[in-house]
């Protein structure tokens, strides 16, 4: 049966889908189809927190559109994770984003792991993250490259070189498994496997293989979101008297 889903990169460009798409066909199981989109307006990175929390409610909207389109699955397409629990709130259809993926998947392939990042702004809201996940004992290191999401395939010998050094300053740290902390980052992880002979995590993969997971736990067991606690549903009666867009 046919598993569809839709991975949202949540920027205002598409110009990484169509790379993305062809990257996500090499590891998708054969009874996936996988669409890729962006937002129709918004910033073109994320690296800013106040650019995530602009795009969170058209993630929630493509989110509900492709729900409605009958779609098993959606990724939101940013190693911040934007709008995860938000999404899981108000949707039945399986979420996942790259950083929660990654770290479940990481820290079942080693004892810890460090997140290799592009610049050091952007590790206080990941290591947030990596609290809230319930992870803190597991990371080793955030290492950073000093690159920006739109720097990393200009020049994508230079990108290597940084990240083999940040890799090898991870695992001399005590990293077991490395994970990408970054969507952009898609296409690296083998070269990096080679030169430092551990796990490296990619997270759009990552992604894709955990909402394949889920929407298999889903079908078969009927496990997903509980409606008691986090993702307790809000009351369908105060969003339409509030004309809430949800």
């Amino acid at each position: 049966m046919v598993i569809k889903i839709v991975y949202i990169n949540p920027v205002g460009t598409s110009a990484f889908d169509k790379p993305m798409k062809e990257f996500l066909d090499n590891y998708r199981s054969p009874d996936t189809d996988i669409t890729v989109v962006s937002l129709e307006k918004g910033p073109w990175h994320l690296e800013y927190y106040s650019y995530d929390a602009l795009v969170i409610p058209d993630v929630l909207k493509v989110i509900r559109e492709f729900e409605g389109r009958g779609y098993d699955a959606a990724i939101i397409g940013c190693f911040y994770d934007p709008g995860l629990h938000e999404a899981r709130e108000v949707s039945d259809m399986v979420i996942t984003a790259p950083g929660e993926s990654s770290m479940h998947i990481a820290s079942t392939l080693g004892d810890r792991f460090s997140i290799i990042v592009g610049r050091r702004k952007w590790i206080p809201l990941m290591e947030q993250n990596v609290v809230k996940y319930g992870f803190r004992d597991k990371l080793v290191s955030f290492e950073a490259v000093e690159l920006g999401v739109w720097d990393f395939h200009k020049d994508v010998e230079e990108t290597k070189r940084r990240l083999i050094r940040a890799a090898k300053n991870a695992v001399d740290k005590g990293a077991e498994v490395l994970i990408l902390g970054c969507t952009v980052l898609f296409g690296f992880f083998k070269d990096l496997e080679k030169e430092v002979g551990v796990p490296v995590v990619d997270p759009i993969i990552a992604s894709l293989k955990y909402a394949e997971f889920l929407v298999e736990l889903k079908r078969r067991m009927g496990w997903t979101w509980s409606r008691i606690g986090m993702y307790e549903k809000p009351p369908r009666e105060e969003i339409e008297k509030w004309r809430l867009p949800l």
